[in-house]
């Protein structure tokens, strides 16, 4: 039989193995942070974690999950304070990451971080850091890429097929049709078939 001393503070065995006493417990233990504030810090540190964000990307996660605006608004600046948020790091990493990786040009990547809520005079700062002449590099290496696999196409659906996947990635109409007629005026005389095919089927591009 058990003695009442082999419990804490000689309390006496609880009854049912401890089965109610358990329950009740966790009916009366709060299941997370009550305070607004400590919320909301919970939620911007779980959705930190790995996964940079911007300071709108968490406001909305914080309004979706009914923190009220003045507890969001302690934390979020907090956060920027000591550097956990940082809308301009984020930028430029991320135009860095979406320029290399797929080959977006400014006017596409500044489209993202729109969507994410990144104010416009950031969005600019980042971007500053392309110029044009790398994004010119970035649209010629796409199209060099891509030749081989619109080759057997008539000349006008290549240079329109090529130009269409630039403009996709954001690079202007000028800009696209350019890099793409260079690059199949030198394809054709890599060849040995001459630019003048080009030159006469598309002499205003």
């Amino acid at each position: 039989m058990t003695r009442r001393t082999d419990w804490p503070g000689g309390a006496p065995a609880p009854e049912n193995g401890g089965a109610a006493s358990s329950s009740r417990a966790e009916e009366a233990a709060p299941s997370g942070p009550r305070d607004p504030v400590e919320q909301a810090r919970a939620i911007c540190l779980r959705l930190l974690t790995g996964t940079p964000r911007t300071r709108s990307q968490l406001a909305e996660a914080l309004r979706k999950r009914g923190i009220p605006d003045a507890a969001a608004e302690e934390v979020l600046a907090r956060f920027e304070e000591v550097g956990l948020i940082d809308d301009a790091g984020f930028a430029d990493a991320w135009v860095e990451s979406r320029h290399h990786s797929r080959g977006l040009a400014r006017r596409a990547l500044a489209r993202e971080l729109r969507t994410k809520g990144v104010e416009s005079s950031v969005i600019e700062g980042a971007l500053g850091r392309l110029d044009a002449e790398q994004e010119e590099e970035t649209a010629r290496a796409l199209v060099e890429r891509k030749l081989r696999t619109t080759r057997g196409l008539e000349p006008e659906r290549r240079l329109r097929r090529l130009a269409a996947m630039l403009a996709r990635k954001g690079y202007a109409e000028g800009l696209a049709l350019r890099v793409v007629r260079q690059a199949l005026e030198e394809e054709a005389e890599h060849h040995g078939d001459g630019a003048s095919e080009w030159q006469e089927s598309f002499p205003d591009l």
